[in-house]
């Protein structure tokens, strides 16, 4: 403690025992005098001068003790109460404003039901935990956001350099600039894809709910894919049910399919099969999406809707990780349910239950 804070609390010291002083000095004056008037007529008891002195130099003494005595006790009061608690809340904030949100304020012994500065505490403490969990999934992002660009745009700036070497055939040329171009295509789809899950994370899309057949629209999605599965010789099977109509975004719940199905045709290998399911009990509508792909462990199915999570790193160059983040915001956002069931080297079954119109 510095010197000029040691005097700030010595003259704090004395400002409150005179403001005990004064008024323990007037409320015992008035008492006493009260006392004397009253016993001096009832007894009939004639004061002399030198009964007052005496009186008046104990009461004095007596003020005197009382007030250094309340000085004292209120002082430790202030110290335990007020002064150590502000003091440990202001050296937390300070910690947390410097960017340390490991920082956490001490509880305190409670000294009475309604403990305001274990209150703030607390409440302090939950936001430093939410802090320290916005921060790690920042760092996280940006660290995910960099590795995942820096793929693409190597590839652009490494095939751009090899296009401009002279001699270079047309085969080669060809080559190159398909590189480049699903390399382009592929960041431009990283890029779309971190606003679109951005937004939804952040509510800056707000669902246009309106009445719509769902088993039209799985078609229509599942028929973009119509050349993917013809170059690949897939096998589709469907069985969806007809009348299903749900009361929803269109153009969320297309990102569901649309990414689902994606999933299930870039994991299934040449002659496998998928299968598109939609069946209703009249509450909730039963989508379920079935690859003969290269499943996934338990351990991988855990992570699965994680943003930039890729379980199967053989297949990371078609993909960026988000897709199934997306998935998942948007049916969190329907108040809708996702699971997966899936089996190594057998495949995958992803299972969205939503609301049916009522």
């Amino acid at each position: 403690m510095s010197r000029r804070h040691r005097w700030q609390g010595i003259l704090r010291l004395i400002s409150h025992f005179l403001v005990f002083f004064l008024v323990i000095g007037f409320v015992t004056t008035c008492c006493l005098m009260l006392f004397i008037t009253v016993m001096s007529e009832t007894m009939k008891i004639d004061l002399t001068s030198d009964h007052i002195q005496t009186a008046a130099k104990i009461t004095f003494g007596n003020v005197l003790l009382l007030s250094l005595l309340c000085s004292v006790i209120d002082a430790i009061r202030r110290k335990l109460t007020v002064s150590n608690p502000a003091r440990a809340i202001v050296n937390t904030t300070k910690k947390l404003i410097k960017g340390d949100f490991s920082a956490r304020v001490p509880v305190l012994a409670k000294m009475d039901d309604e403990d305001v500065f274990n209150q703030i505490g607390e409440g302090i403490n939950r936001l430093a935990e939410e802090l320290s969990g916005v921060e790690t999934l920042r760092t996280d992002f940006v660290a995910n956001v960099s590795h995942e660009l820096k793929t693409p745009l190597a590839v652009i700036g490494n095939y751009a350099t090899m296009l401009r070497e002279p001699g270079l055939s047309e085969e080669k040329r060809l080559e190159y600039s398909k590189a480049i171009s699903d390399a382009s295509r592929r960041l431009a789809s990283l890029i779309t894809n971190i606003l679109k899950l951005n937004k939804l994370e952040n509510q800056q899309i707000f669902p246009e709910n309106a009445v719509y057949d769902l088993g039209e629209q799985i078609c229509e999605c599942l028929l973009q894919f119509e050349s993917e599965w013809e170059k690949k010789e897939i096998e589709i099977d469907t069985d969806i049910a007809e009348d299903v109509t749900v009361c929803a975004d269109r153009e969320l719940l297309s990102l569901v399919w649309n990414n689902l199905l994606s999933n299930a045709f870039k994991f299934t290998d040449r002659g496998g099969s998928v299968s598109v399911r939609l069946a209703t009990d009249g509450t909730f509508a039963t989508v379920s999406v079935t690859d003969t792909g290269c499943g996934m462990t338990p351990e991988v199915g855990a992570h699965i809707f994680e943003k930039f999570y890729q379980g199967d790193t053989s297949h990371a160059t078609r993909g960026n990780g988000l897709g199934l983040a997306l998935v998942k915001r948007v049916v969190d956002i329907v108040e809708g349910e996702i699971s997966v069931e899936s089996v190594s080297g057998k495949g995958s079954t992803f299972t969205v239950r939503i609301k049916t119109r009522q």
